[in-house]
């Protein structure tokens, strides 16, 4: 029984000796949290400017098409009223 309980106080004091957390160790954290911060914030901020850069292209691009569909009727309609306009001035 004896030895039993010798070999649990020897654990006991082995395992409450790790779990305390020194100063060191919370530098050491603090430093290895910093270095993470300083590589994913820089590619998260690039990857965020990215996606909005391509959203304003694709709005752009969008605005781009419907104004080009709009020329091509407008120079339709601009096409008949020339027609439309030297037929009725050779008529009269």
């Amino acid at each position: 029984m004896s030895e039993k309980n010798e070999l649990l106080e020897e654990i006991d004091t082995l395992v409450s000796s790790k779990r305390k957390l020194g100063f060191n160790y919370f530098l050491y954290m603090l430093l290895v949290l910093t270095f993470i911060a300083m590589f994913a914030f820089p590619k998260i901020y690039i990857t965020q400017q990215i996606y909005f850069k391509s959203r304003d292209i694709a709005k752009l691009k969008v605005e781009y098409d419907t104004l080009k569909e709009e020329n091509k009727l407008i120079s339709a309609s601009v096409e008949s009223i020339k027609f439309k306009n030297q037929i009725l001035d050779t008529l009269f």
